[in-house]
């Protein structure tokens, strides 16, 4: 067994499994400790690095492209204090971190695990069912369904939409981007009537706008892995170039002409009935009826 504890959590490796569990300190992430303890086993690692400094190093363990849901959703973009494959390093443990280190290095040297891409996911991602309270709303994942209940500060056009509920099998992916405390985030649920749609965030009825307290609304990152977790992996798409000639994979194909226009109608006409019944200004009828056009040229 190798493993180090430190302020920020502990790595613990078996020979066959990392076990990293977040330390209980409070200058450990909001994000970090919700998401709880990570078992990572051998054949999702691809390697591992020790950085050391002269205050504080760091241990980054790197995975496999497509073996954890988590990097998969959030794209590398965790700030990297809530990075959980990322552990900060006392000067006086540098000798603990670089054993433990070595001893993973071995392992996949030994096992020969591979480093190419994944072909499915390694790593199971957040339990479910899971629910996040954001600046816009608050996000629900019961592992067959996402539901989005809007706060009394969305946009109008959301709240008079009422809750949004959408089935996993209506989905094609997850997009998340953080909020950074500079800039807005989003997490947007990106479905197969939606996948033209290039409304903004905060008048999207199916992405969440974050733009309040950054500590908090990083927590939708658990959501956007689970809800992917969930999803075909991204291996199963890419294996439909292999037999046949090129074209879009089934999960994000160009539906008929036919089928494309009755979207932008429903769109159009639901847009309608909100400027009628007064929720849409002429203004923001006109912005947002212009987006919809925009996103199905």
């Amino acid at each position: 067994m190798a493993e180090i504890i430190q302020r920020d959590g502990t790595w613990a490796f078996d020979g066959s499994t990392v076990r990293i569990t977040p330390g209980l300190h409070r200058s450990v992430p909001l994000f970090r400790q919700t998401y709880g303890e990570i078992t990572v086993p051998l054949e999702a690692v691809s390697g591992i690095v020790h950085e050391p400094e002269r205050k504080r190093g760091r241990l980054r363990l790197r995975l496999r492209e497509g073996a954890d849901p988590l990097l998969q959703a959030t794209g590398g973009r965790l700030p990297d204090a809530a990075d959980p494959y990322r552990l900060s390093v006392d000067v006086d443990r540098s000798g603990v971190a670089e054993y433990v280190a070595e001893e993973i290095r071995r392992a996949l040297l030994l096992d020969q695990v591979p480093k190419e891409p994944a072909k499915s996911y390694l790593l199971a991602g957040p339990p479910v069912p899971v629910s996040v309270r954001s600046s816009d709303g608050t996000v629900s994942f019961d592992g067959a369904r996402v539901r989005i209940d809007w706060a009394d500060t969305s946009d109008r056009v959301k709240r008079a939409t009422g809750p949004r509920i959408i089935a996993v099998g209506d989905l094609v992916q997850v997009e998340w981007l953080p909020n950074s405390g500079y800039e807005d985030g989003f997490l947007r649920f990106v479905t197969r009537e939606t996948v033209f749609s290039k409304l903004p965030p905060e008048k999207d009825p199916f992405a969440l706008d974050l733009w309040g307290s950054a500590r908090r609304d990083l927590l939708t990152a658990l959501v956007a892995a689970a809800v992917t977790a969930r999803l075909p992996h991204p291996s199963v798409r890419a294996g439909e170039f292999t037999d046949r000639p090129p074209q879009p994979p089934a999960a994000v194909r160009v539906p008929a002409q036919a089928d494309h226009h009755d979207v932008l109608l429903r769109r159009l006409r639901e847009l309608g009935e909100l400027h009628r019944d007064g929720v849409l200004t002429d203004e923001e009828f006109a912005a947002t009826k212009a987006a919809v056009l925009k996103g199905f040229s």
